[in-house]
């Protein structure tokens, strides 16, 4: 069984930066894609980004060159890093993992699902 729980988020100003971390409870994490997602009010859940197994990132246009992922196949844990922060990149931020190893930007292409984390900007 998998589990992932996500911390990191905050209230932040316009430009600041936040890191997002994510740790991965269960078997052979170096074999699973990760992703995050993010959910505005009365919006869908939006994909944001993705890492594969061998490390292969994709971004949401939006966020590309602000926003990098990262995994740490030794501690089980994946992270955004959220550089340049807009209103507009205020939501929760889910993490989620498939065990097929391929990043994908559907979140139905992802079987577990961290509760989220509020991430909040303000101009």
């Amino acid at each position: 069984q998998v589990s992932l729980v996500e911390s990191g988020g905050g209230r932040v100003q316009t430009g600041d930066s936040l890191r997002l971390s994510c740790v991965f409870s269960g078997d052979s994490f170096n074999t699973y894609a990760m992703g995050w997602f993010r959910q505005a009010p009365g919006e869908e859940r939006d994909f944001v980004a993705t890492i594969n197994w061998s490390g292969f990132t994709t971004y949401l246009d939006s966020v590309s060159g602000r926003f990098t992922i990262s995994r740490d196949n030794a501690e089980n844990m994946v992270y955004l890093q959220m550089n340049n922060l807009k209103p507009e990149d205020t939501a929760v931020y889910f993490c989620a993992a498939n065990d097929d190893g391929v990043g994908r930007i559907a979140a139905r292409g992802y079987t577990y699902w961290g509760q989220g984390t509020q991430v909040t900007v303000s101009s």
